[in-house]
């Protein structure tokens, strides 16, 4: 075989496996997601929640992979989510005192937020705010990938 030949291989080979790796980063959490709440378990969640806001894809840091849409209710003993999230691993939910719509503030003001919990599911979630937090002392709701250090959407609330 020529050397010619060799390389060409390798470099299709390297391709296909980078893609591959990167199907299996994006399809893994689709896959092992479990069950969405219904709308109607969200209604019943968010009915006694004492804030509304709106997750939107138009952030400056979101983008065709990083994004969430819907109405999230913040409540003292939960968080719930009417809409989506762009699927991937790692979610978890924050609180802060500042608005945050970009990598660089959230890393910034990391120090000051606070972690409510894991977002396990990408079309609705509920999750459970942890005893001893109270949501009135933040103004915005963050979801973030852990994993990947990337901002996923944000929303004030108050």
């Amino acid at each position: 075989m020529k050397i010619r030949t060799i390389a060409f291989l390798i470099a299709t080979h390297c391709v296909v496996g980078a893609l591959g790796v990167g199907a299996g980063i994006y399809l893994l959490p689709i896959l092992t997601a479990p069950p969405a709440p219904s709308e109607e378990e969200i209604k019943v969640m968010s009915s006694q929640a004492k804030y509304v806001a709106q997750f939107r894809k138009d952030l400056k840091d979101s983008d065709t992979l990083h994004w969430g849409e819907g109405t999230v209710s913040v409540g003292s003993n939960s968080i719930t989510l009417m809409g989506k999230l762009a699927p991937g691993p790692d979610y978890k939910l924050y609180l802060s005192p500042e608005f945050v719509e970009t990598e660089v503030d959230f890393n910034r003001l990391k120090t000051t937020m606070v972690r409510i919990g894991d977002v396990k599911t990408f079309d609705n979630f509920v999750v459970e705010v942890p005893p001893g937090i109270d949501p009135s002392n933040y103004n915005s709701v963050i979801v973030w990938c852990e994993a990947f250090s990337q901002f996923i959407t944000s929303a004030k609330y108050q």
